[in-house]
């Protein structure tokens, strides 16, 4: 593909080269779906544009606030159009938390202009009211009809390189999240580092469940689709949360080629599928399902595609990879041919000196697609963004993963700052949160952490017909477990709704994060327990 001076003419030349051809597919509640064609897409992108230009936008910050779908694809592309610097965020939600942190981004990257759906409008007002920006004026997307501001030129604001693009918030702390610096270079070498990992073309139906507003949905599975002249299938989050399962449906059904998703979803399809083989999946046309985001599982790697090879899944098309942090959107995939310009390096964390093979230490990465900084970061990034390694070149960015290297292959095995120390035993909570995977078929996801005792967040993804008396149950089962395989007791054990843990998406709620809202109360339960000694920071907190 030609080169490019910025993402923006590379996306607006697709449009003008397939112009009929679907750019999105979005799934309609029927189960069909709703095709936008590239033509479709780019008169929309361009009044959003010219609506941004005729605001002097370029340059500036623009929040949005979307959920998954055209609209979104639509806002982005519009912001790249007209030279302005996109800041996604989640849809307004009943989750205080998602609104905190909305309003720490809001302020933290001093928004000038908003971006939402007609949906959300009225709540997306409110909530910058309440936090003194009532001035900033607000475009409902889906409201603008491709002809306005028909009298602003329709041209793409020069931008360059080193043109800043896009603000990636992380999810941290609610009350600090951080914003890495994005240039339409970094973009453009992620998409090529893409096409590389994942082996896209033309062809490829991209689809998935990842939030839009953290660079692995937002630049994997809608920019990179576009970018290619493909198609996006950006499938809708909620339903996966109890019914894993759905998520095969969808890529039977929508015919997605290539997916990227963490261990945790893999071994819950391969769970329920060793129950019974549901009838009309056909996966036969999916290319790469890349394992990544959190720690992968041998056993996963095994089991999933032993049980989805009757559904017509080819041998190879699960493989494990490892999903960088915010500051560089690149997976790298196990077996893979390394992406071009991308290094990678395990280091001891304290002295930076190359580890190597089954040494576990911090995986430090670099390339033309690593982030420069943090927004409103200081003007020295080097202890975080440009490490270098003892010995040997710099500029590296120290992700807070630990992984290890097998015959040259990385692999992640956890994060810097989990291993919890609980009377007296080290553990490290990845460990115990896939061994309650296992525990009950009617239990998701789990997050551990230590609150001055062993603290466990356990989702019930089903309970017989909504009843909440038989929870003691599988609650006795976890402590059991806990007790057999790692020889501590557990303090506090909340059962909770899905969607507390996995969140909107398929990434775990940081456990910094989830501790946070436990100490504070916010953690509403189905059903709580509490050892001896163990205090009850979530009363009053019942759903």
């Amino acid at each position: 593909m030609p080169r490019h001076a910025n993402l923006a003419e590379a996306l607006k030349e697709r449009a003008l080269q397939r112009p009929d051809a679907t750019a999105l597919a979005h799934p309609a509640a029927d189960g069909t779906e709703h095709r936008v064609s590239y033509a479709a897409l780019d008169a929309r992108a361009d009044a959003v544009a010219a609506w941004l230009r005729a605001r002097d936008a370029a340059g500036r910050r623009v929040l949005l606030a979307m959920d998954p779908g055209p609209c979104a694809a639509v806002a982005l592309l519009g912001c790249l159009y007209a030279g302005a610097v996109a800041v996604p965020v989640p849809a307004p939600s009943a989750s205080r938390t998602d609104a905190e942190r909305t309003a720490s981004i809001v302020r933290d990257a001093a928004v000038d202009l908003v971006l939402t759906e007609t949906a959300h409008a009225t709540e997306t007002s409110r909530r910058l009211s309440r936090i003194g920006r009532a001035g900033l004026t607000c475009l409902a997307v889906d409201g603008l009809r491709p002809g306005a501001c028909a009298d602003v030129p329709r041209h793409l604001v020069s931008t360059t390189a080193d043109s800043l693009a896009l603000l990636a918030y992380d999810s941290g702390p609610a009350t600090a999240p951080r914003g890495a610096l994005l240039t339409h270079g970094n973009l453009t070498a992620a998409m090529a580092g893409l096409r590389w990992t994942l082996g896209t073309d033309r062809r490829s139906r991209i689809g998935g469940w990842l939030p839009r507003h953290h660079t692995p949905g937002l630049i994997g599975q809608v920019l990179h689709p576009l970018w290619l002249g493909a198609t996006a299938v950006p499938l809708p989050a909620e339903p996966f949360r109890t019914d894993p399962l759905g998520w095969l449906r969808a890529i039977s059904r929508h015919g997605i080629t290539e997916t990227l998703a963490p261990d945790i979803l893999h071994a819950r399809c391969a769970a329920l599928l060793g129950d019974e083989t549901p009838a009309g999946l056909d996966l036969s046309r999916w290319r790469t399902a890349l394992n990544a985001g959190e720690p992968v599982s041998a056993g996963t790697m095994a089991a999933f595609p032993h049980r989805c090879a009757p559904l017509g899944l080819r041998p190879g098309t699960l493989v494990a990879g490892y999903v960088p942090a915010e500051g560089m959107p690149v997976p790298l995939a196990t077996g893979r041919t390394s992406v071009p310009g991308a290094d990678f390096a395990v280091v001891d964390p304290l002295t930076g000196r190359r580890l190597p093979d089954g040494a576990p230490g911090e995986i430090w990465v670099r390339g033309p697609a690593v982030a420069t900084g943090h927004w409103g970061g200081p003007s020295d990034t080097a202890p975080l963004f440009a490490a270098r390694v003892a010995e040997g070149p710099g500029g590296f960015l120290r992700t807070g993963d630990l992984g290890l290297t097998a015959n040259g292959q990385l692999r992640m095995t956890g994060w810097v700052r989990d291993a919890l120390l609980v009377e007296g035993h080290t553990l490290h909570p990845q460990d115990v949160e896939r061994e309650l995977l296992g525990c009950a078929k009617a239990l998701g996801s789990a997050r551990v952490f230590c609150a001055g005792a062993l603290v466990v967040v356990q989702e019930v993804v089903r309970t017989a017909g909504g009843a909440r008396t038989g929870l003691p149950r599988p609650a006795a089962r976890i402590r059991a477990l806990i007790a057999e395989e790692f020889g501590v007791e557990t303090g506090a054990l909340l059962l909770v709704r899905p969607g507390t843990v996995r969140g909107a998406g398929t990434a775990k709620v940081r456990r910094a994060l989830l501790r946070e809202r436990y100490l504070r109360g916010e953690v509403r339960t189905l059903h709580a327990e509490f050892g001896p000694g163990t205090g009850e920071p979530c009363r009053g907190g019942a759903a």
